[in-house]
């Protein structure tokens, strides 16, 4: 099974305005409500994938017990800690005549040291040797930044997998912990490296870097220029696909989806590729953080072309 934790969800709502103007008032054309947070993000796409997700973090409010709600509908497995205060929304402003995605996220509730505690023993008592750990998102402003790293830690005492998803204090501290897997994008690269990355061969070369930290595959997001997937044995450059674009929430989330369910059923470099390339790019083909369609993927993973450097 694929275990996740969001330990700051959100409720992401889309909302779609033709030719949004700044300091003008501004018609909705439509809206779209999805629970979200990457780790909740990654279980629907797991789910979507035909694998097994459990969804494990943190909710507060009526707008936790609406994500809750929604995922006991999607027949998403899901166990959840309620705190104090109120679970955050995200609103997500789409632009289809302009091309533009405009992100406002809230910052979310504090967590409880308890709390904390509790969902730190849920997660080893959940998880077993043949399970993947998916650690994503961002956390509450009064959590330390070492908490991946503290459960990537225990996660390897039992032999289990993780993929870290994060970005600043959180992704740099937890590389030093070593998980399985690690998915910057580019400018995640670029913010723990503080420097420019002008080319894909130089982002490979600060990629390799990981490796002395134990970490066993490394994936570069290029956004829409494509993808950079690295073990110690192999490194391929991915072109990104062509498609149109609704949305590029979830885009990210999408790939994670698919790697953990790929590392979980031993797929092969290139068959780990394919995957999780043309799922991400299946994701931006529907409104808001719905996981892309199956046959759209199964469509799209004919037409990746990549090669090895």
């Amino acid at each position: 099974m694929i275990i996740t934790l969001t330990l700051n969800p959100a409720l992401d709502k889309t909302i779609e305005i033709n030719d949004f103007q700044v300091n003008h008032v501004n018609r909705v054309s439509s809206i779209r409500l999805d629970p979200g947070g990457k780790g909740i993000n990654v279980s629907k796409v797991v789910h979507s994938l035909g694998g097994k997700s459990k969804a494990l973090g943190v909710l507060a409010g009526s707008t936790g017990k609406f994500i809750e709600d929604k995922l006991d509908i999607l027949e998403i497995e899901n166990e959840f800690i309620f705190t104090d205060g109120e679970t955050r929304t995200n609103i997500k402003v789409v632009d289809k005549e302009k091309g533009t995605n405009t992100d406002i996220n809230e910052k979310g509730p504090d967590i409880d040291i308890q709390v904390l505690e509790e969902i730190a023993y849920k997660i080893i008592d959940n998880t077993s040797i043949a399970d993947i750990l998916v650690l994503s998102g961002s956390v509450p402003g009064n959590v330390d930044s070492g908490i991946y790293y503290d459960l990537i830690e225990s996660a390897k005492k039992k032999g289990i997998k993780t993929i870290l998803d994060a970005d600043g204090a959180l992704l740099e501290k937890g590389i030093e912990a070593g998980p399985y897997l690690i998915k910057p994008n580019i400018h995640e690269l670029e913010r723990l490296y503080d420097r420019k990355i002008t080319s894909p061969m130089e982002a490979i070369d600060l990629g390799k870097k990981f490796f002395e930290k134990g970490i066993e595959m490394v994936v570069i997001s290029l956004g829409s220029e494509g993808a950079i997937f690295m073990t110690k044995e192999k490194t391929a450059l991915v072109k990104g696909l062509k498609v149109d674009v609704i949305s590029t929430v979830g885009a990210g989330d999408s790939m994670v989806g698919a790697l953990a369910l790929g590392i979980e059923k031993s797929f092969d470099f290139e068959e780990l590729i394919r995957l999780a390339t043309a799922t991400s790019a299946a994701s931006v083909m529907t409104s808001g953080t719905e996981p892309g369609d199956m046959k759209v993927i199964e469509e799209l993973s004919e037409k990746i072309v990549f090669s090895y450097l």
